[in-house]
């Protein structure tokens, strides 16, 4: 489960998954799929790079970095497969639901 979230931590990520779903109009899901986690990464990496003071402190903390971010997408993702594996009728399928 997602913790210490505000309030309007889901509108944000609805907003992203929004303009992903708008991208679905001109190409892939895999294609949309890949360019909002490089997006994700790249915004990440900004994010750490200020709370660093030089390039040496951001390389030191870099596997700590690794670690946190490759575990909260795990605890993400784990918790979204689980939400469409319980509710998939209703998702995927919902004039039969």
């Amino acid at each position: 489960m997602v913790t210490d979230i505000d309030k309007d931590f889901y509108d944000r990520a609805d907003a992203v998954i929004h303009l992903a779903n708008d991208q679905l109009s001109e190409i892939s899901r895999g294609k949309v799929s890949a360019s909002c986690m490089y997006a994700v990464a790249r915004f990440n990496a900004w994010v750490t790079a200020c709370g660093h003071g030089s390039s040496e402190d951001m390389a030191a903390a870099k596997e700590e970095t690794l670690e946190y971010f490759t575990k909260q997408y795990r605890v993400m993702l784990e918790e979204n497969l689980d939400d469409y594996i319980d509710n998939f009728g209703k998702y995927m399928r919902p004039q039969e639901a």
